[in-house]
């Protein structure tokens, strides 16, 4: 049973890297640097989604 859980622990590792680390690093928060508010995020997206039709 201690060889599952060595790969338990090696899965929850590379998950937690996948997903925390790497979003840090390759996906910043572009919404946040570009606008102060909810209602001018929320404006910018509205209007991305309407072009793209």
């Amino acid at each position: 049973m201690t060889v599952g859980r060595k790969l338990w622990i090696i899965i929850l590792i590379k998950l937690f890297i996948l997903f925390f680390v790497l979003r840090l690093f390759f996906f910043p928060d572009f919404l946040k640097s570009r606008f102060n508010n909810d209602k001018d995020r929320g404006d910018y997206v509205r209007e991305q989604l309407i072009q793209r039709k």
